[in-house]
């Protein structure tokens, strides 16, 4: 298992505030009972199956990360509609998708929509609190093949780059600052308070840059700065890495 990027600094005794949300009643349970007894760490405040219900508990208990299972209760796939509204709340958690296989398809469609990790349901309890530890720190979580179907991805993206210009030297200063601070693990408002900027700002920052490079989401961003990090102003604080999560 990789994680790719720099956690931001947090403090040691906070507890991950995460709530579970899947069509799987009793798995729910199961998940939340397990990240209960293990009560310095994680404080699990909410358990969703469909839909509604998971937005309005993110809404109401601002987690900080959501385990989300891709079919709830109220239809196949619903999982990803939940994940691509994460975004719009006021206080968006870090969103892992709980897969039931890992596909190319799956694994590639839910970084699209905004996970930060995706782990599948045969992984040991013990990875998915690795998986939640790393996903809160500002890391993204999955298996070297999982990158793989990423990097695919990225690759068949290239010819479009290449006829939208040269990549990272498109970019002016300040979005070389909004990319380097993405990959460091920063959501939009940490952005925003870092750079004094408001986060409608950063957003519109974030939509340029995307437009420059020719990608759509914040996973593709910061994989493609990785591959061109001597492209990316950075200081020893703002390194990113890529190393194993132990």
């Amino acid at each position: 298992m990789r994680l790719i990027g720099k956690s931001p600094a947090a403090s040691p005794r906070e507890r991950v505030r995460v709530i579970i949300a899947d069509g799987d009643t009793m798995g729910s349970q199961l998940m939340a009972g397990a990240l209960r007894r293990c009560r310095n760490t994680f404080h699990v405040v909410g358990i969703a199956n469909n839909s509604e219900e998971a937005l309005r508990k993110a809404n109401e208990e601002s987690p900080h990360v959501m385990v989300l299972g891709v079919d709830l209760q109220d239809g196949p796939h619903s999982g990803f509609e939940v994940l691509r509204k994460l975004s719009d709340l006021q206080s968006s958690p870090s969103a892992i998708m709980l897969l039931p296989v890992s596909k190319r398809e799956t694994v590639v469609d839910a970084f699209r929509a905004g996970a930060r990790g995706v782990i599948c349901r045969d992984n040991s309890f013990k990875s998915l609190s690795k998986c939640i530890r790393c996903v809160h720190s500002g890391q993204i979580w999955a298996s070297n093949q999982e990158i793989e179907f990423i990097l695919e991805v990225l690759t068949q993206l290239k010819p479009v780059r290449l006829n939208q210009g040269n990549g990272m030297a498109t970019l002016t200063p300040r979005e070389h600052m909004v990319t380097r601070l993405l990959v460091e693990g920063m959501k939009n408002r940490q952005i925003a308070e870092t750079l004094q900027l408001t986060e409608h700002t950063v957003s519109n920052y974030l939509y340029r840059i995307f437009e420059k490079l020719g990608i759509s989401t914040r996973v593709e961003l910061i994989l493609y700065a990785l591959s061109h990090q001597a492209s990316v102003p950075t200081d020893s604080s703002a390194a990113a890495t890529v190393a194993d999560c132990a």
